[in-house]
């Protein structure tokens, strides 16, 4: 895998919303609108690209939060929110450690905030893989579609 980050194109944004995950990961299937287009091209969003293919995306700030967790105060600015995908096709295969590794560099590169994400508690094997990454559980919360984790990483995970 030779990743490398680039912004996301209109193209990119298009194929990334085409893209359908299996049950019970269809909850992260995105729903084509302008809307979806305007957040995935507002900048906060990033392409990852293998030999010109595109393989997955990150984003950070609000973007990677789900909002009903903001009035519960649990995105304090104290934490760079990171949020990522990757291509359906690729997933369950082995390879997350490699990419979510490469992802989070990326991420810290570009701040000296500690990393801060959520993910759905069905999502088990993220969750496992985030906490293999130095991720550890804070706090979770409920929307009426799903319950949701939020992770950090370690200070130890930072430097």
């Amino acid at each position: 895998m030779h990743l490398q980050v680039t912004s996301l194109t209109f193209d990119q944004a298009t194929a990334i919303l085409h893209w359908t995950y299996p049950p019970p990961y269809d909850f992260y299937n995105m729903e084509v609108s302008d809307e979806a287009y305007a957040e995935l091209l507002d900048g906060s969003y990033q392409a990852l690209v293998d030999q010109e293919q595109l393989v997955g995306f990150f984003c950070t700030g609000q973007s990677a939060q789900v909002p009903p967790g903001r009035p519960l105060g649990l995105y304090a600015d104290d934490y760079l929110d990171i949020g990522l995908g990757r291509h359906p096709e690729l997933t369950g295969q082995g390879t997350g450690f490699t990419f979510c590794s490469f992802v989070l560099d990326t991420a810290k590169s570009q701040t000296s905030l500690p990393l801060r994400l959520t993910v759905a508690t069905f999502n088990e094997r993220a969750i496992h893989l985030y906490e293999q990454l130095g991720f550890r559980r804070q706090s979770t919360f409920s929307t009426a579609h799903a319950t949701f984790l939020v992770m950090i990483q370690s200070a130890a995970e930072q430097t």
